[in-house]
C-alpha cells in the first residue's frame, strides 16, 4: 500500500483527493466558527478557549499541520512528475470546462499564496493563542488574553493592510477551492458527464460560502473599529 501511495499516479492523486477533503472540511469549520465572532464575540470567545491548549486540540493541531504537509509535498511531487512527463505542459484534467482552465493551470501557484497566507495567519492568531497558552502566558505579545479571540480579531483588522493581504488570500482560496473540491471526486471517478457539472456546482458554492464568510469577519471587524486606515 505504501508503494502505490508514493509510486503510482493514482496513489499520489488519491492522497491529494484525501488530504484535500480533510482541509476543506476543516475551512468550513474554521470559517463556521469565525463568523460566530460577528454574531456572539463572547460565543466565540468561549470557542476559542475550548480549542486552545488542551490536549484534544493540540492534537488535532498536530495531525492538521501534518495534513498541510502531506498536501503541499504530494503537490510539488505531481508537479515535478508532470512536467517530466509533458515538459513544460501542465497537468490536464480529463474534464474540462471554460471558467475552470485558469485555476486548474495555476493550483500550485495558489497553493504557494495560500501557504504565504497561513504562515502570516499562524503569527497573527495561533502564536498570540493556542502557543502563548502552552507557553504558560496569560497575555500575548499585543496585550490580550490568548482566549480572547475577539478582541484579537479586532486589533488584527483594524490595520488597512492586513485586510487587503487577508482578502487577496481569500481570493486565492477561493480559485483553489473552485478547482480542488470537484477534482478529488474526479480522482476516485465521479467526474463523468452527469455528475461533473454537479461537482462543479457544489465546487463553486463551498469556495463561495468560504470567502464571504472569512471576508464578512475581516470586514466587519474593520469597519467595526472605526476604518483605521492610517494605522
Amino acid at each position: 500500500m505504501s508503494c502505490f501511495l508514493c509510486n503510482s499516479s493514482v496513489g499520489k492523486k488519491l492522497v491529494m483527493s484525501i488530504s484535500g477533503c480533510c482541509l476543506v472540511l476543516f475551512v468550513l469549520f474554521h470559517m463556521s466558527m469565525n463568523v460566530t465572532a460577528i454574531v456572539s464575540p463572547e460565543g466565540y470567545n468561549m470557542i476559542c478557549e475550548f480549542l486552545g491548549a488542551n490536549w484534544y486540540a493540540l492534537v488535532a493541531t498536530v495531525g492538521l499541520a501534518a495534513i498541510v504537509c502531506l498536501h503541499l509535498v504530494y503537490a510539488l511531487v505531481l508537479t515535478v512528475d508532470n512536467y517530466r512527463a509533458r515538459g513544460a505542459q501542465r497537468y490536464e484534467v480529463t474534464v474540462t470546462e471554460k471558467g475552470v482552465s485558469w485555476a486548474s493551470k495555476n493550483m500550485l501557484v495558489l497553493g504557494y499564496i495560500i501557504v504565504a497566507g497561513l504562515a502570516l495567519h499562524l503569527f497573527n492568531f495561533w502564536a498570540k493563542m493556542q502557543f502563548t497558552e502552552i507557553l504558560g502566558e496569560h497575555v500575548n505579545s499585543v496585550g490580550t488574553s490568548p482566549t480572547d479571540g475577539a478582541a484579537l480579531i479586532a486589533y488584527t483588522f483594524s490595520k488597512w493592510y492586513y485586510v487587503v493581504v487577508y482578502l487577496v488570500w481569500f481570493a486565492a482560496l477561493w480559485y483553489h477551492l473552485t478547482h480542488g473540491v470537484w477534482s478529488m471526486f474526479q480522482t476516485v471517478g465521479w467526474a463523468n458527464d452527469t455528475w461533473y457539472p454537479r461537482l462543479k456546482c457544489l465546487a463553486n458554492i463551498v469556495a463561495t460560502l468560504v470567502f464571504l464568510g472569512f471576508a464578512a469577519v475581516v470586514l466587519y471587524y474593520f469597519f467595526t473599529s472605526g476604518c483605521a486606515c492610517c494605522r
